[in-house]
C-alpha cells in the first residue's frame, strides 16, 4: 500500500460524524423546521398533561423517552449505522442532555401542579433566555427588530395569560427554571453543530435522556390500564421524538436568535387542542394575545427571508 492509499486518520474522520450534513444556513427552513416542532411538542405536552394524573411522573417521562428512542432509531439507524454515534464531543453532549433531562422533569411538574396556559406563559420566556446567551455566548449580532419581536411576542403572551400574584407558586419556579435551561440548551445546540449532525445530536440526546429517566422508576411505576393508555403513552414519545429532531435541525439550520422567537406559536396549537379535547372556547383576550404573537413571528419570518435575499444577492 503506498503512502498515497493511507486510510484518514480517526480523527479527520471525527470531524465530521455523517459526511452530507454540515450546517448550511437557511434561516427560512430553519424558521419552517421551528414551526413544526411546536405542533408536534404542543400534541407532547397536552398527553403528558393528560397522563400524570394517572401516571408517575418519572415513569411517564420514561416511557416517553424509550418510546422515542425506539422512533428515532427506527428512521436514523438504518441511515447512519452506528457511526451516527461518532463524535469527539462526548462532555458536551452529556452536559446538554442532563440540562434537558431536568429541563422535562421541571416542565411536567409545573404541568402537575398548575394550569397549562399558565406554564406555557412562563416557559416563553425560554426564547429571552435563548437570545441573551447566543450574544453572549455565540457572540451573534442581535438587531433591534429581533429584539423588538421578543418583547412584543411575550407580551402578548402575558396579554393572553393575564399573569398575576397567583402565579408565584412551586410550579412557577419550575416552569421558569424550564425556561432557563432549554434558553441555554439552544445555544449550547447552535455551537454543536458546526461539528455535530442533527442524527447525532438527536440519538445521544434519546440515549441519554433514557437512561436519566429509567433512574426514576424506582420512585413509581403503574402498570398501563388499558391499550389506549399504552398507544398514548408510545405516541407522546413519538411526536416528542420528531418534535425534537425537527427543533434540533431548525438550530441546525439558522441562529438561535432567529428561530427561538416562533415559538410562541405553541400557544396557537395549545387553544386549537384545548377547544378539540377539553372543549376551551378562546376569549377575546385570548384571540388579541394570540394575534400578537402570530404577527411577531410573521414579522420576523419576513425580516429573515429580506435579510437571507440580501446576503445572496451581494454574495
Amino acid at each position: 500500500m503506498t503512502g498515497d492509499a493511507r486510510p484518514p486518520r480517526p480523527e479527520k474522520m471525527m470531524a465530521h460524524p455523517l459526511p452530507g450534513d454540515g450546517r448550511r444556513e437557511n434561516i427560512p427552513l430553519g424558521v419552517a423546521c421551528m414551526l413544526a416542532s411546536t405542533v408536534l411538542f404542543q400534541i407532547s405536552s397536552a398527553l403528558s398533561k393528560w397522563l400524570i394524573e394517572t401516571y408517575p411522573i418519572g415513569e411517564m417521562l420514561f416511557m416517553r423517552a424509550v418510546s422515542s428512542l425506539v422512533a428515532a432509531s427506527l428512521v436514523i439507524l438504518p441511515v447512519t449505522g452506528v457511526f451516527v454515534f461518532r463524535t469527539r464531543r462526548l462532555h458536551d453532549h452529556l452536559v446538554r442532555n442532563v440540562s434537558q433531562s431536568f429541563a422535562q422533569v421541571f416542565l411536567v411538574a409545573a404541568m402537575s401542579t398548575m394550569p397549562l396556559a399558565s406554564v406555557i406563559a412562563i416557559t416563553f420566556s425560554g426564547p429571552l433566555f435563548s437570545t441573551i446567551a447566543a450574544r453572549v455566548v455565540l457572540k451573534e449580532i442581535v438587531g433591534p427588530a429581533r429584539w423588538a419581536a421578543l418583547a412584543i411576542g411575550f407580551l402578548g403572551v402575558l396579554v393572553v395569560t393575564q399573569p398575576g400574584v397567583g402565579s408565584f407558586q412551586i410550579g412557577a419556579l419550575f416552569a421558569l427554571g424550564n425556561a432557563v435551561l432549554i434558553g441555554t440548551v439552544a445555544v449550547g445546540v447552535r455551537r454543536m453543530t458546526a461539528t455535530e449532525s442533527t442524527p447525532t445530536l438527536v440519538m445521544y440526546q434519546m440515549v441519554i435522556l433514557t437512561a436519566f429517566f429509567a433512574a426514576l422508576l424506582p420512585f413509581g411505576f403503574r402498570t398501563p390500564a388499558s391499550y389506549g393508555d399504552f398507544a398514548a403513552l408510545m405516541l407522546n414519545g413519538v411526536a416528542n421524538a420528531a418534535g425534537q429532531y425537527l427543533w434540533t435541525r431548525a438550530l441546525h439550520l439558522a441562529p438561535a436568535s432567529a428561530v427561538a422567537p416562533y415559538q410562541y406559536f405553541t400557544l396557537v396549537w395549545a387553544t386549537v387542542l384545548g377547544f378539540l379535547i377539553w372543549g376551551d372556547v378562546p376569549t377575546a383576550v385570548l384571540v388579541v394575545g394570540a394575534s400578537i404573537v402570530m404577527g411577531t413571528g410573521l414579522f420576523l419570518l419576513l425580516h429573515e427571508t429580506r435579510k437571507s435575499r440580501a446576503r445572496r444577492k451581494a454574495g
